[in-house]
């Protein structure tokens, strides 16, 4: 029943979720969201079956969800035929008050490349630039250029050392940009940009910029968290993911965390769109693990240190990473090793076109580690002069995806 304090009869909703449904009703054009598993498989030597080889290659987590999240997303199952909307304030508000956070700043999304994008799309047009280090995450690229916006990329300071963003030189590259992102650690090199820089740029931003941080690696490193600007007021919206630590690629889930006037806008381009209930039920149940994190956190640290020390040892510069990624220098084309790789069912990263050289590897299993020595061992010590990825098939081919640089 409709009132005037509930005009639209959903006295059980919350503001933001309200803010879900008013965009829904305007909502721009759809537009394709794209994700690391996109971009991954773009760069694929040729379309190979999931189940056949090792695949560090898209910074998935072999862990996958906890066993307290499987549980979880079994015992929701019998319920899939409701809703359970309230599932959705449950989860933001868990993670709210673990947080110390206001549940309004924060929002719920399949993942967080939908936030992501939308952040882009809103805060970037002809006039208000994309500010990017290079190399770094693709997909703000894809959404920039859907919003007409022009894409400054700043290289990484000093790539045979700490490879961390520039930040003097991402506020230097334009007088007005709508968006400067930081991913930290970033994507694909693993590396870490110190609290003192980021709090640099919060700071002296241009008053109408946003700040988009994205910490979907967080976990994995030792780096201060960025949620304080949020709480403080400033144009920054963080984002959260279960995709990495958590182990919930596939699953779907994660957080925009900004000012609830922030949120607002961003809103405009999603929907009123209700979540997964398993991945809610999952998501939430992963974040009261105790546990979890550190545990998980050692696991894939101990086994990237090992997997370091072995490269460098071997006579290879890598990244210092502190996440599940890093790159190597192959010291001549990557895609060729690349390929050579995949002729061994040994599928790694993508190239970057600023490090054409070099590979991302996303941390795999002890095991799968080990298996990328020997097949990495056998790669350098042969010739891979020639060799190229096989094409993608045609649908994927054509996608606009695969032509991004």
């Amino acid at each position: 029943m409709q009132t005037s304090e509930d005009p639209i009869g959903c006295s059980g909703f919350s503001r933001r979720t309200f803010f879900r449904y008013a965009a829904g009703a305007s909502a721009v054009a759809s537009m394709p969201i794209l994700t690391e598993a996109h971009l991954a498989l773009a760069q694929r030597p040729h379309f190979n079956d999931p189940n056949v080889g090792i695949h560090i290659d898209a910074n998935e987590n072999p862990m996958g969800p906890c066993d307290a999240a499987r549980r979880a997303m079994i015992d929701i199952v019998p319920r899939g035929g409701r809703y359970l909307m309230d599932m959705e304030e449950d989860l933001t508000n868990t993670f709210a008050k673990m947080e110390g956070l206001d549940p309004e700043s924060v929002m719920a999304f399949a993942g967080s490349s939908e936030p992501l994008h939308y952040t882009v799309l809103t805060f970037t047009n002809k006039s208000k630039p994309l500010v990017v280090a290079d190399p770094g995450y693709e997909a703000p690229t894809w959404a920039a250029k859907i919003a007409g916006a022009e894409v400054l990329k700043v290289p990484l300071s000093d790539p045979k050392g700490e490879a961390s963003h520039d930040i003097k030189a991402i506020l230097a590259a334009s007088s007005n940009p709508g968006v400067i992102y930081i991913c930290n650690p970033n994507n694909p090199t693993g590396t870490c940009t110190s609290r003192t820089d980021i709090e640099y740029a919060v700071a002296n931003a241009p008053k109408d910029t946003i700040l988009l941080i994205d910490e979907a690696y967080i976990h994995l490193c030792d780096a201060p968290r960025s949620l304080d600007f949020v709480k403080d007021g400033k144009n920054v919206i963080v984002l959260r993911t279960f995709s990495k630590l958590y182990g919930m690629a596939g699953i779907r889930m994660g957080f925009a965390v900004g000012r609830p006037d922030l949120l607002k806008k961003i809103s405009v381009h999603g929907g009123f769109n209700a979540l997964p209930i398993t991945a809610l039920a999952a998501a939430k149940t992963s974040l009261l693990q105790a546990d979890l994190v550190s545990t998980r956190k050692k696991i894939i640290g101990d086994t990237r240190v090992q997997t370091l020390a072995w490269l460098k040892s071997e006579g290879y510069a890598v990244t210092p990473s502190e996440s599940n990624c890093f790159m190597v220098d192959v010291r001549r084309p990557g895609k060729e090793v690349q390929a050579a790789l995949a002729s061994k069912d040994m599928f790694v990263g993508r190239i970057w076109p600023a490090w054409p050289n070099s590979l991302r590897i996303t941390v795999g299993t002890p095991d799968e580690m080990m298996t990328f020595r020997k097949s990495f061992t056998e790669v350098m010590s042969s010739s891979t002069a020639g060799l190229t990825p096989a094409p993608l098939p045609r649908r994927l081919a054509e996608h606009p995806f695969t032509h991004l640089s």
